[in-house]
């Protein structure tokens, strides 16, 4: 056995989180790690097709300096990473300070028996590979790397402040009718980007109906300019739980950019402030309104992405695309779940406002602010900032990914062919 292997396992009572005592192991326990160094959908497309294969999901975290030691510096603290999977609908448990490479022990203490991840290769820092146990004892299963998306691809964003990645209009892109591909082409991208949404929208099984998906469909300038009190129409997307009878209905909204534990902590605050009880409905602005208030290239993942990012958050009823930057009276009342009961806004923002969004909302007597907390710094904003502040640091992260992921890959082509020589 490797003496990572023999090194692995804390003694009783030094473990991260319980159980301190080794529990009994399950199939229907299900184990994923990883850096989760971005809350982004990849990440959440990872443990929801991990859920799906167990009846509980127990998510590894590694610590900042073992990421730094194999892979690089971490954008977001061991802090922030662990409340972003705890957020996760589909985690039961999240496990900090897991080991890079993934032990036998630690996910025998846990009660795992099978470990999953993506179908590519990672490496550490030896340029071996971290699931050469699991897969050696049989342990090992292999979802879908969710493409487009990943922590590498949205810090390259960042560093090279493209727009690229706009969409202009959600419900051209998932009907087919935008994006730069061929008609066939585009028709195929929009059913799949679909799919994705609808399997967002699940329980916490991931097997079952969940939130709600709505688009609302109001002029451009509706969207931006709070002076217009336009009623457009709501579309269902996705058919999902709907609020039960007399159940309060409030109402959020936001760009969720770079989804993170500041807007996590908010929607937490949300739940806690009405006992967990009430139906939430969080409301997600176009690309061009974020870029319209904050310019540059903001915001870092179009709507589609931050959509899915809150989603999949377990603090959320419901999710309107293409909301309005201004909550005015014509949307609030025409909201097809029922009464809004409450408008939340958060502490902070970094958008330099002309005319305060929350003025009807404030004036029906319904707004409400959550309180000052340990996280309201964390925003796009925020994280942008980490990154071009240590620029040389992420761009040498940057290369030395695309180094590595070279090797990844031929390993990973290597681990096929000797897969399928042995049928």
């Amino acid at each position: 056995m490797d003496s990572i292997e023999e090194e692995g396992a804390p003694r009783p009572g030094h473990w991260p989180v319980p159980p301190q005592e080794d529990q009994p192991i399950s199939k229907d326990r299900i184990w994923v790690d990883g850096c989760f160094d971005f809350s982004h959908h990849g990440h959440a497309g990872a443990m929801l097709q991990a859920r799906r294969l167990g009846k509980e999901l127990l998510v590894g975290i590694h610590s900042d300096e073992d990421i730094l030691e194999n892979k690089g510096p971490t954008v977001m603290t061991l802090q922030e990473r662990v409340a972003a999977v705890d957020a996760c609908r589909w985690s039961t448990l999240s496990v900090p300070y897991a080991p890079y490479v993934t032990s036998l022990p630690w996910i025998s203490h846990y009660g795992c028996w099978y470990v999953v991840h993506g179908d590519d290769i990672t490496s550490d820092s030896n340029g071996e590979d971290c699931y050469r146990f699991v897969k050696a004892a049989g342990r090992f299963l292999v979802v879908k790397r969710t493409p487009g998306i990943s922590t590498t691809d949205l810090v390259g964003r960042m560093l090279l402040c493209t727009r690229t990645h706009f969409i202009r209009s959600l419900t051209d892109v998932l009907e087919g009718r935008e994006g730069s591909e061929t008609d066939e082409e585009k028709v195929a991208t929009g059913s799949t980007m679909l799919q994705r949404i609808r399997d967002y929208a699940t329980d916490e099984s991931g097997l079952q109906p969940g939130p709600e998906v709505w688009t609302w469909l109001g002029s451009s300038t509706a969207k931006v300019d709070g002076g217009q009190s336009e009623e457009g129409s709501f579309s269902r997307m996705v058919q999902g739980v709907g609020p039960l009878p007399g159940q309060r209905i409030v109402y959020v909204d936001g760009g969720f950019d770079l989804f993170s534990s500041g807007h996590i902590e908010f929607l937490r605050q949300v739940n806690q402030s009405e006992k967990g009880a009430a139906y939430v409905v969080a409301g997600v602005h176009d690309d061009n309104v974020i870029n319209y208030w904050k310019g540059l290239n903001y915001p870092i993942m179009n709507i589609y992405e931050r959509g899915l990012c809150v989603l999949q958050c377990k603090y959320v009823s419901a999710v309107i695309f293409s909301a309005p930057f201004s909550p005015n009276k014509a949307f609030l009342r025409n909201i097809p779940f029922g009464q809004v009961s409450a408008v939340y806004h958060g502490p902070t923002t970094f958008i330099p406002l002309t005319y305060d969004p929350y003025l009807d909302a404030k004036d029906m007597g319904i707004f409400k602010q959550v309180q000052p907390h340990g996280f309201e710094q964390v925003n796009a904003g925020e994280i942008v900032d980490r990154i071009l502040k240590a620029r040389e640091v992420f761009a040498e992260r940057q290369r030395k990914k695309g180094e590595k992921a070279v090797g990844e890959e031929a390993a990973r082509r290597r681990e096929m062919e000797g897969e399928a020589a042995g049928r």
